[in-house]
């Protein structure tokens, strides 16, 4: 497979499962608080890739580890959080489309930390990409009996700064690290003291006494696993081969999917939210011109 095939189907399959994890947080709030939603995901995420990077502590430079401890921060840890945050008044339609504002924070974190060039485009599109953001942070999510806290959306947009500065983290500072090792110590800083944290709550409580538990569990692990664990091997690989920009860029298609799980959830999607992701996504294909 060529490096190009191989790019388009990691793109792909990272849609598939980055575009499903906003409904799974959803399902996951119906029992679970945001916190523990995030301590969930981080803790199976640490579980499942600790095994395969056990034996890889020696091999990592003892002055990657502050970046390693970042980019589980930003990469993981803190928007595992935001996330299901934000979707406690906002929709996982509408959280899905302010993901996708990731690209264009990514070109800025690149100019002002790590010289990356701007040049025209980049510049029209970081401005197109932030007036779809303040279109879709003002719109109002959810359904007609419920209609939200538009405010709540601002965590998603925390989110997607964390995530373009891991990204540039990544590409910069810890390419020369295997995509294994690379995601599984990243989250290994994230995943100890959040699942220490878990079991001092009511996590267990919820789980054994309260109706519906077993799915919404089933929800978030499903989310661990393939939505953290495996899809961040995948996304550091994408970053890897291809650059921190192109692999960005992934955001194009993750609203999408999360539009069609909102519609299929009954969510209301409006024009305001059309016409804010169409301005986001324009700004990305602005910043990717050449």
């Amino acid at each position: 497979m060529n490096k190009n095939t191989r790019s388009v189907l990691l793109i792909t399959i990272l849609s598939l499962i980055w575009g499903s994890s906003f409904i799974l947080m959803k399902w996951g709030l119906q029992v679970y608080t945001p916190f523990q939603i995030g301590a969930i995901r981080m803790f199976v995420s640490f579980l499942c890739l600790f095994p395969f990077v056990i034996t890889s502590f020696r091999k990592i430079e003892s002055s990657r580890w502050k970046y390693l401890l970042a980019a589980g921060l930003l990469g993981n840890g803190i928007p595992s959080v935001l996330f299901p945050l934000a979707e406690t008044n906002i929709s996982s339609a509408l959280a899905g489309m302010i993901n996708s504002l990731t690209p264009v924070f990514t070109l800025l974190f690149g100019i002002f930390l790590f010289r990356m060039k701007a040049g025209a485009y980049r510049v029209l599109g970081v401005l197109t990409g932030l007036a779809g953001a303040v279109i879709l942070v003002s719109a109002r999510s959810g359904n007609v009996a419920n209609p939200g806290n538009p405010d709540y959306a601002w965590y998603v947009v925390i989110a997607t700064l964390c995530y373009a500065g891991s990204v540039n983290i990544l590409k910069s500072k810890l390419s020369m690290i295997g995509s294994v090792p690379n995601s599984g110590f990243a989250i290994m800083f994230v995943g100890v003291p959040m699942g220490a944290w878990l079991f001092s709550t009511d996590f267990l409580e919820r789980t054994m006494n309260v109706p519906g538990a077993g799915f919404s569990l089933t929800c978030i692990v499903v989310l661990a696993l393939f939505g953290t664990a495996l899809s961040t091997v995948l996304f550091n690989m994408l970053i890897k081969s291809s650059g921190a920009l192109f692999a960005s860029s992934v955001t194009y298609l993750i609203p999408i999917v999360a539009t069609l799980w909102g519609l299929w959830d009954h969510e209301s999607i409006g024009v305001f939210h059309i016409a804010g992701l169409g301005a986001v996504l324009s700004g990305i294909y602005l910043i990717n011109k050449k």
